[in-house]
């Protein structure tokens, strides 16, 4: 079990932990709860061993395997498959071990080396990978694809995804659900729900945490208190103690101002000198209860719209999608990814946008947005329509070295040029005060974006929208960033706008407070979703192991296609083919037949290994499985080489 006891923590002159206590079982899959700055990520360093503590006792099993998702952009060409893979540390010391053992020719260690290998799981690694991979969202497609050709946040779903390809007793998950979308989310709960070894995660998704933990650790004043349950037991629970602690503060005042009235009026009296002095004495051994501080929640609303057109828009027949990139070819079409919608958005609509990952959730949006034409049909726009667009990528655009009061200034001028500004205030100390409802106050308000946390760019990019005062707001993802608190704030906010909201989040809570109705995007297309959350992600679970079976059916294919005795021939093709090309066919035909048939003695020999004590025979087997794989890799290499020069 994990066991900190006493334990002092600090960065620089702040004090994170302060004589803080708490154990960890083994199996228990806690959440670390606190406001942001309270240390969460600080503990985690702590048990990484990246932080040590500077008084008291962390104790964790020597014999523990830890994984965890590491922060940095992975900067790789080589592919998604094989960079997970590289993620299993028993699998890559026993490759390495294997590599060793060969170089001495020591029969007895090769032996060992080729268990341990087989053991590792070297035979379903790929397998492994890819279940991950496409678990997270990814396509069958990409697979193969280099780390280097995908996006900031797909990378970090690569780095995810070889986290959980470490075999671990210890899993640290440090807000794993910001670059998920909601298929990709619902299948890593199920994921973790599975998982047999100890499971710390901070995230500020409250289903998630739900759904994933039992235990709840806070972190609240530099002390950390254990609830035995998840999230929603943990709030009703700490609600109950702080009305406890409230009435036994309040019970405690009555009593201090009682014994202070006795002491004030009988102190000066001889008489009454010893009671007196007894009543001091009383006050002073009296352990204080403290006051319940109300925190300092922050709030804010959407403005009242100037004007509400309904229908906000109809779309008619639109297909929506990217034209063709710059530099591309004459003639080359455009990517078509949702087709023919026909649909129209009124005035004071809740709607909730689903869709698995790569169906067009977010293409929709930012063609409704107008930050894509429309590749067909036509968006036809209520008079005063007016747009709130908050857009995955909406923290990327902001300017790091400018200040929130700059980002304010310039918003007011790009408003005034457009000409559509209805009634805000757009003095400067009018820009600080609207700032300071969003807690820019003070110094913040001239602090440069650059050196602002994720939280506090999100809130900025809200204080931007709600300043625009719009009727129709786009919401893309907008919690990724967001502390529960300010979450909530949001949800409130959002509950009372007048207007129309269109909301895309893997944040179920926000979901089902704020969306009345919901749009599938599937299959090239909209439709309603007349089902509840519960519904949908019973419906993503469906299609993830649809998908699974899909894989495993084309894998299957493969193997059956390399190990199939060549076709039977065919009519001489009217076109004759050279001599050059007549010879590479038969080599292609020669490479497929042996590539099937090493691969059958491929499994037969693992099989045969599996079952196998005797030192000698597993290390000859073990060198012939390592020679039969070299000469797999080089048929295979050459398979690949002859087919694309003949356009197979």
């Amino acid at each position: 079990m994990i066991i900190l006891k006493n334990i002092t923590l600090r960065r620089g002159a702040k004090v994170i932990l302060d004589g803080a206590s708490a154990t960890i079982n083994p199996g228990e899959k806690v959440g670390l709860v606190g406001r942001n700055g309270a240390g969460k990520s600080t503990l985690f360093a702590l048990l990484n061993g990246t932080l040590h503590e500077d008084a008291g006792e962390c104790q964790i099993p020597a014999q523990w395997r830890l994984a965890q998702v590491a922060q940095d952009m992975p900067e790789t060409a080589e592919s998604a498959t094989d960079f997970v893979i590289a993620g299993d540390t028993r699998l890559a010391a026993a490759q390495a071990e294997v590599t060793a053992a060969e170089a001495t020719e020591d029969g007895e260690r090769m032996a060992h080396a080729y268990m341990e290998l087989h053991d590792a799981g070297a035979h379903d690694a790929p397998a492994r990978a890819q279940a991950l991979i496409l678990g997270l969202g990814f396509k069958t497609t990409e697979l193969d694809q280099p780390v280097n050709s995908f996006s900031g946040g797909w990378r970090m779903r690569l780095q995810l995804a070889r986290a959980l390809m470490c075999p671990s007793d210890l899993l640290l998950l440090d807000e794993p659900t910001n670059h998920l979308d909601l298929d990709a989310l619902v299948w890593l709960e199920a994921w973790l729900q599975r998982y047999a070894g100890t499971m710390l995660v901070i995230s500020h998704d409250r289903e998630f945490l739900d759904a994933v933990t039992g235990v709840t650790l806070h972190i609240e004043k530099a002390q950390l208190k254990r609830y035995g349950g998840n999230y929603s037991k943990f709030e009703d629970m700490r609600a109950e103690q702080l009305e406890l602690q409230q009435a036994s503060y309040a019970r405690q005042q009555e009593k201090i101002a009682h014994l202070q009235k006795f002491i004030d009026r009988f102190k000066a009296k001889a008489s009454k000198a010893k009671q007196a002095q007894s009543r001091v004495k009383a006050l002073e051994r009296m352990e204080k209860i403290g006051p319940v501080l109300a925190e300092a929640d922050f709030t804010f609303e959407f403005k009242e719209p100037a004007n509400l057109p309904n229908p906000m828009l109809a779309l008619q027949e639109v297909s929506c999608g990217y034209p063709p990139p710059e530099g591309a070819q004459a003639g080359t079409p455009p990517t078509v990814i949702v087709r023919n919608v026909s649909k129209s958005v009124l005035a004071g609509q809740r709607i909730g946008i689903l869709g698995a990952n790569g169906q067009g959730k977010s293409t929709v949006v930012k063609t409704i947005a107008r930050d894509l034409k429309p590749l067909g049909g036509e968006i036809i726009e209520g008079k005063g329509l007016a747009i709130g667009y908050f857009a995955q990528q909406e923290l990327d655009v902001l300017r790091p070295q400018d200040t929130p009061l700059e980002h304010m200034i310039r918003l007011v001028k790009d408003t005034t040029a457009r000409g559509a500004l209805s009634g805000q205030a757009t003095r400067e100390q009018d820009l600080r005060t609207f700032l300071g409802s969003f807690n820019f106050t003070g110094d913040q308000v001239k602090q440069a974006v650059g050196t602002m946390s994720g939280g506090e760019k999100a809130r900025l990019v809200l204080c931007m929208l709600v300043w625009q005062r719009p009727n129709l707001l786009l919401m893309d993802e907008p919690t990724n960033h967001l502390d529960l608190a300010t979450r909530e704030a949001l949800s409130v906010a959002l509950n009372e706008f007048e207007g129309t909201v269109m909301l895309v989040s893997h944040d179920r809570a926000l979901l089902r407070s704020v969306c009345d109705e919901f749009w599938l995007v599937s299959r090239g297309g909209i439709s309603p979703f007349d089902g509840d959350l519960d519904d949908y992600q019973r419906y993503l679970l469906e299609e993830a192991k649809r998908q699974r079976e899909v894989l495993k059916e084309a894998q299957a294919a493969v193997s059956v296609a390399a190990s199939a005795p060549p076709p039977a021939p065919v009519a001489a093709p009217v076109k004759r083919e050279d001599n050059r090309t007549r010879q590479m066919r038969k080599e292609l035909e020669k490479t497929e037949a042996r590539l099937g048939e090493l691969q059958q003695e491929r499994g037969a020999l693992e099989e045969q290994l599996s079952g196998l004590s005797d030192i000698k025979q597993i290390t000859e087997l073990g060198q012939r499985l390592g020679a039969l794989q070299n000469e797999l890799d080089q048929l295979e290499e050459r398979w690949l080489d002859l087919s694309s020069q003949l356009g197979d």
